[in-house]
């Protein structure tokens, strides 16, 4: 959300800073609270619940680095039909991951310029509003951990599958209301905690403000309509994050056809999602044939563990077990729960297939930055979907990054596991240089860290099979290396 100075009003920062610095806590790493429904159901602050098996062929575009010195993980949801929703979302993310490593400007990457308090971290993360009927609305959730950036900003991107057109969050408002819908929003705004006509007017008193800030709204699962603002938008930083939440009866006579049908979506949805899509939805992932018992004795035998972060991905994934199965060779996938809970199929053949399934947390955020109750959602979130999926809970989990300290270790039963050999496949994207990493510098009992989100690193793995197997080396489950050790 782009930002505007509130020259009118700074003189008061000071006096009332001292009263609001002490009350306001740093936002959320997960902004999505724990859903609460069934296993492909997604939660999110507006209480509402998506059934996301409505969601045929949707592809979660996913990348993320494993320095841990410029720690950066995004995604977004790619929904067959709603292409123009997703170049929107494309659109941003490529642009804030940009500015985060300073590419919009040239140079060496920046990794967000000065460290912030807790170091530099950028992740962009989604969560559905509703996918129902002829209506989609994604929110993408923004942590930049530098101290020139904003903490956390949202924002709500809607599709239209009737004019088959984006729309952003005020075109759930008819043009002709939106006077009336601003003038309601100042008026609870004002009685709010740091917050005065001055804020305000700086922020929606014209056209481009309005543009700009009122970029997050979404419905209730009573139709309430709840729009959020950033930090230092319409009030004063330290006031935070602040949400305003107009009654259903209020709003809907100012609604645009679309808010409409958004509104009626989110509080009795449809059966099915139709936007429209000509494409037909990639077929789901089937599991391949499980080798059986492993009995390995890593203790005696050459073994190497392959391990697999960021997933599941489609149709990536697939592919992969595919070619693990041609070698009878196990792996340890360490998957992300928003990734999980869009593909639950995958992770289920992923187990189903003979291999391990770990979690990785819920978004990919650095751990270390949270506070206690924020790493337990994050692993606990997971852990749940990993389960709904496949019957069974994970034991192992790896903090992206590898950034693990005794508060995380005391958040969590699960056990850590870090890596030997990084294959930066991140970095480079070449089949070759990631077959070469592994081949070249692999040794016996080594955790080796792969990215199945990409196909670059999924090409790479046959050669890697094929030349590890010719030099006696066994495929095992990082479980069982430990149980054989």
């Amino acid at each position: 959300m782009p930002r505007r100075t509130l020259a009118p009003v700074l003189l008061l920062l000071g006096s009332f800073a001292l009263t609001a610095a002490c009350s306001t806590g740093s936002p959320p790493a997960d902004s999505v609270p724990s859903p609460g429904g069934p296993s492909r159901t997604g939660g999110n602050d507006t209480g509402t619940q998506v059934d996301l098996t409505k969601l045929q062929g949707v592809n979660i575009v996913s990348d993320s680095s494993t320095d841990p010195s410029c720690p950066w993980a995004t995604s977004y949801p790619d929904v067959p039909g709603a292409d123009a929703m997703t170049a929107a979302m494309k659109k941003q993310v490529e642009g804030r991951l940009a500015g985060f490593l300073g590419e919009d400007i040239g140079g060496p990457p920046s990794c967000g310029g000065a460290d912030g308090p807790e170091g530099p971290e950028l992740n962009v993360s989604f969560s559905f509003l509703v996918a129902s009927g002829d209506v989609l609305g994604v929110r993408l959730a923004t942590v930049d951990r530098t101290s020139n950036a904003d903490g956390l900003d949202t924002r709500a991107y809607w599709y239209d599958g009737a004019a088959k057109k984006y729309r952003p969050s005020r075109g759930l408002i008819a043009d002709s209301s939106r006077d009336a819908f601003v003038a309601a929003l100042t008026k609870r705004l004002e009685k709010r905690e740091g917050v005065t006509p001055d804020t305000v007017e700086a922020a929606l008193g014209d056209q481009e403000g309005r543009d700009a800030y009122l970029d997050d709204m979404a419905f209730t699962a009573d139709g309430d309509l709840k729009v959020d603002f950033d930090r230092g938008t319409v009030g004063f930083p330290p006031a935070g994050r602040i949400s305003v939440t107009l009654p259903g009866a209020t709003v809907t006579p100012w609604l645009s056809g679309f808010g409409s049908r958004a509104q009626k979506q989110t509080t009795a949805p449809d059966d099915k999602l139709d936007l429209g899509a000509v494409q037909t939805p990639a077929p789901s992932v089937s599991a391949q044939p499980d080798p059986g018992e492993d009995s390995t004795d890593c203790s005696r035998i050459k073994c190497i563990a392959l391990t697999f972060d960021d997933g599941p991905a489609a149709p990536e994934t697939g592919t992969l077990l595919k070619y693990l199965a041609q070698y009878k060779a196990r792996a340890t996938f360490f998957v992300v729960g928003q990734n999980v809970a869009a593909h639950p199929d995958i992770v289920r053949a992923e187990m189903k297939s003979g291999h391990e399934v770990a979690n990785h947390s819920w978004n990919h955020p650095v751990l270390t930055n949270l506070t206690p109750a924020q790493i337990r959602s994050q692993l606990e979130r997971t852990s749940a979907a990993i389960k709904a999926a496949t019957g069974k809970e994970p034991t192992l989990f790896r903090p992206p990054y590898g950034a693990i300290d005794g508060n995380v270790r005391a958040a969590t039963s699960l056990s850590p596991v870090l890596w030997d050999r990084d294959t930066l496949d991140w970095k480079t994207h070449d089949p070759a240089e990631v077959t070469k990493t592994v081949i070249s510098q692999a040794e016996r009992n080594d955790v080796v860290l792969i990215h199945d989100i990409h196909p670059t690193s999924v090409a790479a793995v046959p050669e890697i099979l094929r030349t590890l197997t010719a030099r006696g080396y066994h495929f095992v489950t990082i479980s069982h290396l430990r149980a054989t050790l």
